[in-house]
């Protein structure tokens, strides 16, 4: 290995140690909702040894001599995003589990399933478990949605980390300096979560409901309270107030940012809100229409649920207010469901999915290539496309990134649901559940329990992590380690 590749490994294993010690600090956040509900001497063991695993390991990062601080590159970046990421969710999995709710896989999925702000669940009495875990399953949405690179960003290493927030899959800075970028957009995103707590407080949830949905709903996580999610409820306002949550989750960060500015402009020149409109309306419009008299009583029952259900899947967010596995008999639905969550919600936002910029993207390349075909071969043709307040002018960078994450996107969902139908499930439940985990969706058609095989357990805790991480940086960091460890095994065996 050589001085540059031990620096590099140096710079990851320092930001990794700083990280596990903000997060053992996070670990004991729900040790405050075991007191209030009387839940600590049952509970707080498994929090407290989880805490002091993360410690011992900030320990274990921080052996590697300390050199001076250097900006993060986007190799460094992968490998602090895939390191952090495997670590975290395996220490997020352990109150699971030493509280004895789940098995050691199934709690592996769970922590999964909340940091990758799926909502797939293995606990299927969640009106009956510890309050401090149905926090802790909040939090981890919450923060997953944010991403680590924000957190780390604006909380512990500053400006010089460019490349952590780029590995991510992140392209918007809001402002020059990353950092108060970063800062930013957590300060905005914890005021959306206050201002949806407390409507939904005044809606007529408890205080604790009203925390968790916020925070989930935002995230575009879909972990509920409740067994029957926001069904359970019946309220119209609920669901209108939920709604607006996962729109406002699943719009970029950087148009968010060009709203406050209030540069209309701008806002009108960025697509990825109106294509999720537009998708919005034609799903709504679709699924209502197919649905009554199959799913739904009436027009203004399908009205009101294919509105939640549409909106909960192209946000991916995974709430709902009917029991999707008893719409079997409504291939149309499902289908269109299916699609939405593969489509997603904006880029830089907490939606998964393959996302509205790269759709954006696909429909300008084609429009630049009819309008190329058309005109005289020396013709220059400039397309512009937004992002947030930034513009740019589609080329072959953005064109060959986005083909790139959709045929990932394609292969790995298309091996899923292979997978899942090698199980006996069916060809039309194996294509919606894999896109619902995938894509971080959390809507369940059935197939997600305790007691579903362990291979196919295993493979949607992989698709949940690949969607999440949109592929190429575990790819890079994958090839990064590979090519480290072949390149020391030879210069062991030269020294030889």
């Amino acid at each position: 290995m050589n001085i540059y590749s031990k620096k590099s490994y140096a710079i990851v294993f320092r930001v990794l140690s700083s990280l596990l010690i903000f997060f053992s600090v996070i670990l004991l956040v729900p040790l405050i909702f075991s007191i209030f509900y009387g839940e600590f001497f049952r509970i707080a063991y498994a929090f407290f040894i989880a805490s002091a695993i993360s410690i011992l390991l900030a320990y274990i990062f921080r052996i590697p001599k300390r050199e001076k601080t250097e900006a993060i590159t986007s190799k460094e970046g992968a490998l602090i995003v895939l390191m952090s990421w495997i670590i975290v969710i395996f220490l997020s999995s352990l109150p699971y589990y030493l509280s004895n709710t789940l098995t050691m896989s199934q709690a592996i999925f769970e922590a999964n399933s909340g940091w990758t702000t799926t909502g797939l669940t293995m606990i299927t009495d969640v009106e009956n478990t510890s309050k401090s875990l149905l926090a802790w399953r909040s939090i981890t949405q919450f923060l997953g949605g944010a991403g680590f690179a924000i957190i780390v960003m604006g909380a512990i290493i500053g400006p010089t980390g460019l490349g952590l927030y780029q590995a991510e899959g992140r392209i918007d800075n809001i402002v020059p300096n990353i950092r108060y970028s970063a800062r930013i957009i957590m300060i905005a995103y914890t005021a959306y979560a206050i201002a949806g707590m407390i409507a939904l407080v005044i809606a007529g949830m408890n205080f604790f409901d009203a925390f968790n949905h916020s925070l989930t709903a935002l995230a575009t996580g879909g972990f509920s309270t409740k067994n029957s999610s926001i069904g359970y409820y019946n309220s119209e306002i609920i669901e209108i107030i939920i709604m607006i949550l996962m729109w406002l989750g699943a719009t970029g960060f950087g148009i968010h940012y060009v709203f406050w500015l209030r540069n209309w402009k701008a806002l009108r020149k960025n697509y990825e809100p109106k294509q999720m409109a537009f998708f919005t309306i034609l799903g709504v419009t679709i699924v209502s229409l197919t649905g009554i008299n199959k799913v739904f009583p009436d027009t203004s029952q399908a009205l009101r649920h294919a509105s939640f259900q549409v909106i909960s899947a192209l946000t991916g967010t995974g709430f709902s207010t009917v029991d999707l596995s008893k719409w079997s008999n409504f291939p149309t639905g499902m289908f269109v469901l299916t699609i939405l969550m593969l489509l997603g919600g904006c880029m830089d936002s907490t939606s998964g999915g393959i996302k509205q910029y790269r759709i954006t993207v696909l429909i300008k390349a084609i429009y630049l290539a009819v309008k190329k075909f058309l005109l005289p071969r020396d013709a220059i043709i400039q397309v512009e496309i937004w992002k947030g307040h930034t513009k740019k002018y589609l080329d072959d960078t953005l064109i060959r990134e986005a083909f790139i994450i959709i045929g990932l996107y394609m292969v790995s969902y298309l091996t899923g649901v292979l997978v899942l139908t090698s199980h006996n499930y069916t060809l039309q439940q194996s294509m919606f559940e894999v896109a619902s985990a995938i894509a971080g969706v959390g809507l369940s058609c059935g197939i997600t329990t305790p007691v579903m095989p362990a291979g196919a357990l295993w493979t949607l805790i992989v698709e949940m992590f690949l969607g999440r991480l949109e592929f190429l940086v575990v790819i890079y960091a994958i090839a990064r380690i590979i090519r480290d460890l072949s390149s020391r095994r030879f210069c062991k065996k030269t020294a030889v």
